[in-house]
């Protein structure tokens, strides 16, 4: 999708801009036609008929109708319900949204403010583009499973780190693994009844879509977490949770803001896996914090 699809869809415009920015990667190039002309006039799109809009676009009306359901609506109608509404919102004289783009001589009160805005809009992205079914097919396979496997290089293996933490202290078993070779060697042990995760913003990561195809082959569950629901990954992937597409800038690359946004996913894989351990999980969770809590207490004077 060009930049100006991305800077319109940009504003806030609630969960349609969100599904742009999340599927804009799925579109293909006539898909990209209809998007483009949805995003320079949605007053004057919200108008036309489909067959208008495919004409406009140079595109069919079964290209249009299948934009429109990729955005997560029924049919074109219920997209041309939504354009309505944004047109309105930029009539409505809204002041415009602040900009995300961080220059070098900004000052430090303008960085937390559009650093503050950008985490904000990611999460909200990431929010309302994530399947809760898959979701909730990641929590089932998580909460039985006998041992779970973690894979992210780089940013997304911090991300990967902090999922098994989180499923050590609830008293589950869980690996998380960055050495590639590593990673492959104990996907080979992996078999039904195991889950492994990979952690890939591009979708396109070998290091890591490697391991996860060992593991998917052996007979684990098998979940990608990744900013392109279309990528390599996917194809080894049982649930694929998609995460926000950020907007990546010179000073925040798109390891930092994807970040954010895994981190909502693997917060909620956390906390959906809890409630169904409940039993389990609340004495583990005690324990855990029993056994530090005298690492927290100010020493005697």
């Amino acid at each position: 999708m060009t930049q100006d699809v991305k800077e319109i869809f940009g504003s806030p415009g609630g969960s349609l801009a969100a599904k742009v920015r999340t599927l804009a990667p799925s579109l293909t190039r006539s898909m990209q036609r209809v998007a483009e002309a949805v995003a320079h006039d949605p007053a004057g799109c919200a108008a036309l008929t489909v067959t208008g809009l495919a004409e406009l676009t140079g595109t069919s009306e079964a290209t249009v109708v299948r934009t429109a359901r990729l955005l997560g609506y029924p049919g074109y109608r219920d997209l041309r319900l939504a354009l309505a509404g944004l047109a309105a919102q930029q009539q409505s004289g809204r002041a415009p949204a602040i900009t995300t783009d961080i220059a070098v001589d900004d000052p430090i009160a303008d960085v937390v403010t559009k650093l503050a805005y950008e985490e904000q809009q990611t999460l909200a992205d990431t929010a309302a583009g994530l399947d809760t079914v898959q979701l909730d097919a990641a929590v089932t396979a998580l909460a039985g499973a006998r041992r779970t496997d973690v894979y992210g290089i780089g940013a997304s293996g911090l991300v990967a780190q902090d999922l098994t933490q989180k499923l050590l202290r609830i008293g589950l078993i869980a690996h998380a693994h960055s050495d590639p070779h590593l990673a492959v060697t104990n996907a080979v042990q992996l078999r039904s009844g195991d889950v492994a995760i990979a952690i890939t913003h591009s979708g396109s990561t070998g290091d890591v879509i490697e391991p996860l195809r060992v593991a998917f082959e052996h007979g684990a569950t098998t979940v990608a977490i990744t900013g392109r629901p279309d990528s390599p990954v996917t194809q080894y992937a049982d649930h694929v949770l998609a995460t926000s597409t950020s907007r990546e800038s010179e000073l925040r690359p798109a390891a930092m803001s994807s970040r954010t946004s895994q981190l909502l996913v693997v917060d909620c894989l956390f906390v959906g896996v809890a409630q169904r351990t409940y039993e389990d999980a609340a004495p583990a969770l005690a324990a855990s914090y029993e056994a530090l809590a005298h690492r927290h207490r100010s020493a005697p004077r």
